[in-house]
């Protein structure tokens, strides 16, 4: 596929993405983080990455892993947004540690993985799409266990209500979330 073309389905693609993210933050009371969810994606850093290895289908970063073992995009990705796991982890003592994420930091990463999931399944996505990508990719083990434990409960509501209802109810709770970031 000609650059160009990689380069522009790529910016729909983040475009859909981002919007998608911030409807769902909107509705869980998370303005601010809903308009800067993922800003770095267009750094170059990410940017030329992400155009280099798209495929339409799934993220760049995985064909790049894929291809190399790790992604240049992705470590700089990571780096940069709060609302990955990958972010909260620490050398505490000579040793990698997880650190327990914020709640609405968890919260915009239910919301980034329900609008990633629409994004990449298209007419494929159901309610427990992201519950179940969740489950199967073993990110469960590398988390703190309140952060695994509170973002695969908010994405078992939604698979059991749906994402209106349990986005509802998250912005009713939210509010009473003291976090220190």
């Amino acid at each position: 596929m000609p650059i160009l073309k990689r380069l522009y389905l790529h910016l729909q693609t983040v475009r859909k993405h981002r919007k998608e993210v911030r409807k769902n933050c909107f509705a869980c009371g998370l303005y601010t983080q809903g308009l800067l969810h993922d800003l770095s994606k267009y750094s170059l850093q990410e940017l030329i990455p992400s155009i280099r290895y798209f495929q339409g289908y799934r993220s760049p970063y995985a064909y790049e892993k894929q291809l190399y073992g790790f992604s240049y995009g992705w470590l700089h990705h990571k780096g940069k947004n709060k609302h990955h796991f990958e972010y909260w982890v620490d050398v505490i003592h000579g040793e990698w540690t997880p650190i327990e994420m914020p709640y609405r930091y968890i919260v915009e990463s239910v919301c980034d993985r329900v609008a990633a999931c629409k994004i990449y399944q298209k007419d494929a996505y159901t309610k427990e799409s992201s519950l179940e990508y969740f489950l199967q990719g073993g990110a469960k083990e590398l988390m703190a266990p309140n952060t695994a434990k509170t973002l695969e409960d908010l994405l078992r509501l939604i698979a059991t209500v749906g994402e209106d209802e349990a986005f509802a109810y998250i912005k009713k709770t939210i509010k009473n979330k003291k976090d220190n970031y």
